[in-house]
């Protein structure tokens, strides 16, 4: 057993493999300081909340109070390992500021009041505005950390219940692009992949993915892979230096906004390299001609020049995608959140079907999500799509619904595509949406040009409810506000990043007046008197059990099929299972199309398509007479510049993303010691040759701004790339988030103050990742060397040149001590 810094060294210990064999367990265990594990009482069954790759844990409770965590060894997942979220985060739960009674608006103020007092209130509303504006005047923005059952529970309120348009997540920021690719390439959503595929492959590519930092237990198993017999190698593409790109044979650094050009000449230069597998191609695709006539020009040369990065290391990528014999690939954020998103992650599919690289072992792509539950908020149809993986344009889908709801298939809204996030956005700004419910998220950090989210969200005539568990700078404006149990504290299921299902236990009660947010939702639902058709209440079920035998009725003969799970069974199973999983398949399905079939036939797709330049729906008709047998499709887009690039005004790009010790808003992880400390304050990276130009040094106060908005920020020299800016996302207007007004940051630290309001037109992503910029020293703010930036020195962040010599190393202390136990005996420190 040894004894980790989990802040110092955040991937712990290795334990090499070698390809094709398990990965060794390795037991990861953090517990309050001066707990024993012989005084934990009770160890009850959870996963991650603070990312997407579900590691398996269990949660130690003594004395009614969550005291620390321990991964399960026997977990498909992470068998056994955590990363520092998910060691430390768990935190927040006991938090003294947590919200423990509902608030509503009084003469301008948030007052205390009674569950029956804010119930009332959001139910008088619902029904003023049912009555005199219709189902349309309500809108529902949730997050990508509930349980499947609270989406579910959700999705029948809105659609069947109230009957609006207007549902979606903010899964629409971080994994609506992954659906949509999806989709688009294999006519339903669900990822072919299986993280085991890191266990055999020979090529990884990590496409605008820090797996590093936004999935850290998966990098644990690729750096044990790569530490092993016949490692496999690294294709990596991002525009800065990330651990990942340390280890990659080839690293691709292109300029913000240019991934479809990359992507068209990657295509380009396989099919130009005779590495088509043409039999596979011939059987299960269609579009082959068209995509090959539509990258035909695409050479490195040209792409090198729109990219920026040398032709001759496009083609050395080329090389690696065209010679694997097992490739896995995942995309992620610097993909997804680009204005060309959706077409650039379906090119990353076209590299595996034109490769023949799907449901193999070590032959799979992983189109990443962000949240935990991400998945869930697609599959339940709680992200603007409709539940089971249905199409909202197929009747017979609509029908099966309302068959199932037993509600009149009009009521269910499907006259055109679900709401996606910004337009009801919009709708709010314009008026028409007049009630928005923000359930789990704190859209007035995470959405681009914060300046017009305040306003939107402070308007009179918006009636705005919050649902959360700390008063965040969301809440600060809403009309209600509902203190909401969360992990730890409620039963339900998720689901994480390649299907796999785990079960997360109660394991205390949540504090104070604090409710499950099923329980709220069937409280709304009661106080609405919702009714199917022949009268009797619309949401039947009672609890998160009876939520999930519900789903699993809508799950079935879907290819999200949940009919061989039930909680009792994940309860008893020692490993998460992975859907779809039935009495044929009661194990779970590791790879999805191992036989070459998709579901992407006319009358089983989830869409009938996209055009990827416009976001066009194709009709129908236009479908199956393209698609007919359902084969897998071959897509193609012609690149043209992002919609907003530098100029003599603003001179730099800015970029924005996610880091290894915080998540979202930091509304967990600030109030997590060790995580606040390895990261307090927000800071910009830029590239030593920048610094310098720019009269800038290591620590200097600098305010980045945008013809939207500034923020204040301390410099990190680091490696990025020239002509960069990078700042984390997760800071906001709190030095502390959930303070009292005294503790605001009045400088601004939120970088979303500065990104554009535009998306990507078929996945509707917002963009967070292209934007025209400058950055200047603030006057008078000038700080020694030794006050250098606090960013993390163990990351993608770490100081670069003069500036290494500067800054401490990034160190948790006595307080981040966690134990780790492998059964392997050729472990080593990372």
């Amino acid at each position: 057993m040894a004894l980790v810094d989990r802040i110092a060294q955040p991937w712990g210990e290795r334990t090499p493999y070698r390809p094709g064999q398990p990965w060794p367990a390795r037991v990861d265990t953090f517990l309050d300081s001066g707990v024993q594990e012989s005084q934990v009482q009770r160890w009850a069954r959870s996963a991650s909340l603070l990312h997407s790759n579900g590691d398996a844990m269990d949660i130690a409770v003594a004395d009614g109070r969550i005291v620390g965590v321990r991964g399960r060894a026997a977990d498909r997942v992470n068998r056994g390992r955590l990363g520092p979220k998910d060691l430390y985060g768990w935190q927040a739960n006991n938090s003294p500021d947590r919200l423990t009674a509902p608030l509503i608006r009084q003469d301008g103020r948030l007052v205390e009041c009674g569950w029956d007092t804010a119930m009332q209130r959001i139910a008088e509303r619902s029904r003023q505005l049912l009555e005199s504006h219709g189902p349309g005047a309500i809108g529902f923005y949730t997050t990508g950390q509930l349980f499947l059952e609270e989406y579910y529970t959700l999705t029948v309120i809105a659609r069947a219940g109230i009957g609006t348009n207007h549902l979606d997540g903010n899964t629409r920021l971080c994994t609506a692009t992954a659906g949509e690719a999806l989709k688009e390439s294999f006519g339903c959503d669900g990822q072919p992949g299986s993280f085991t595929d890191v266990d055999h492959a020979d090529v990884i590519a990590l496409y605008g993915h820090n797996v590093a930092e936004t999935q850290p237990v998966l990098w644990m198993r690729m750096l044990d892979r790569l530490d092993g017999p016949e490692p496999p190698r690294l294709l990596v593409v991002d525009p800065r230096r990330t651990v990942p790109a340390e280890r990659a044979a080839v690293h691709l650094a292109p300029r913000p906004g240019t991934n479809l050009a990359l992507m068209n000449a990657l295509v380009h230069e396989v099919i130009r390299r005779g590495a088509v597998a043409r039999d596979f191609v011939r059987d299960h695709a269609i579009g082959f001609d068209d995509l090959a006539a539509a990258v035909a020009d695409c050479t490195p040369d040209w792409a090198a020049a729109i990219c920026d990065v040398p032709a001759a290391a496009i083609g050395r990528a080329a090389e690696l995608i065209a010679g694997a014999e097992k490739l896995t690939s995942t995309v992620l954020q610097g993909f997804y959140q680009s204005h060309q998103a959706t077409a650039a992650a379906v090119q990353v599919n076209n590299l595996h079907v034109l490769r023949g690289m799907l449901g193999r072992p070590g032959c799979g792509v992983l189109q990443m999500n962000g949240q935990p539950t991400a998945q869930n908020t697609r599959e339940c149809g709680a992200n603007g799509d409709l539940p089971g993986f249905r199409n909202w344009a197929n009747a017979e889908h609509v029908a099966e619904l309302a068959d199932l709801w037993n509600v009149e298939a009009e009521q269910i809204p499907h006259w055109g595509p679900p709401t996606h996030a910004m337009q009801m956005l919009r709708y709010a700004e314009q008026g028409s949406i007049k009630m928005l419910w923000i359930s789990g998220t704190n859209p007035a950090v995470s959405l681009p040009d914060l300046h017009r989210v305040r306003s939107v969200l402070s308007q009179e005539r918006l009636f705005t409810v919050v649902q959360d568990i700390f008063l965040t700078e969301t809440a600060e404006l809403a009309d209600v506000v509902l203190p909401a149990a969360t992990w730890g504290e409620k039963t339900g299921c998720f689901t994480n990043a390649d299907r796999t299902v785990h079960l997360s236990e109660k394991a205390v009660d949540p504090p104070g007046a604090a409710r499950p947010d099923l329980d709220i939702f069937l409280d709304y639902a009661q106080r609405m008197e919702l009714r199917d058709k022949d009268g009797q209440p619309l949401i039947a079920w009672t609890d998160a059990e009876g939520a999930f035998e519900a789903w699993k009725a809508c799950s079935a003969g879907r290819l999200c099929d949940y009919t061989g799970l039930s909680h009792g069974r994940l309860r008893q199973e020692p490993s998460g299972i992975q859907w779809p999983c039935t009495e044929d398949r009661p194990q779970g399905t590791e790879r999805l199309y191992s036989d070459g079939q998709f579901w992407a036939r006319p009358a089983e797709a989830e869409t009938y398509g996209k055009d990827l330049e416009t976001g066009a729906a194709f009709t129908e008709s236009d479908y199956r007479a393209w698609n007919p047998e359902g084969r897998s499709l071959l897509r193609s887009a012609v690149y043209f510049p992002a919609p907003e690039v530098p100029d003599e005004e603003f001179p730099l790009w800015l970029t924005t993303g996610r880091t290894l010790y915080h998540f979202h808003t930091r509304t967990k992880t600030a109030r997590a010691p060790q995580l606040n400390r390895a990261a307090p304050e927000v800071w910009v990276e830029m590239s030593a040759g920048e610094a310098e130009r720019r009269g800038l040094a290591e620590g200097d106060l600098a305010e980045i701004s945008s013809a939207r908005g500034r923020l204040r920020a301390r410099v990190r020299v680091a490696h990025v790339r020239d002509g960069v800016l990078f700042v984390p996302f997760h800071y906001g207007y709190f030095d502390v988030p959930g303070g009292p007004p005294d503790r605001r940051n009045q400088a601004g630290s939120a970088a979303n103050e500065t990104t554009i309001t535009a998306w990507d037109p078929a996945s509707k992503q917002p963009l967070f990742k292209a934007c025209a910029a400058r950055i200047a020293a603030v006057e008078g703010a000038a700080v020694a060397s030794a006050e250098a930036s606090s960013a993390p020195t163990t990351t993608a962040s770490a100081p670069a040149g003069r500036s290494a010599n500067l800054v401490p190393p990034t160190i948790g202390g006595p307080d981040a001590l966690s134990t780790s136990t492998s059964t392997s005996t050729t472990t080593r420190q990372d």
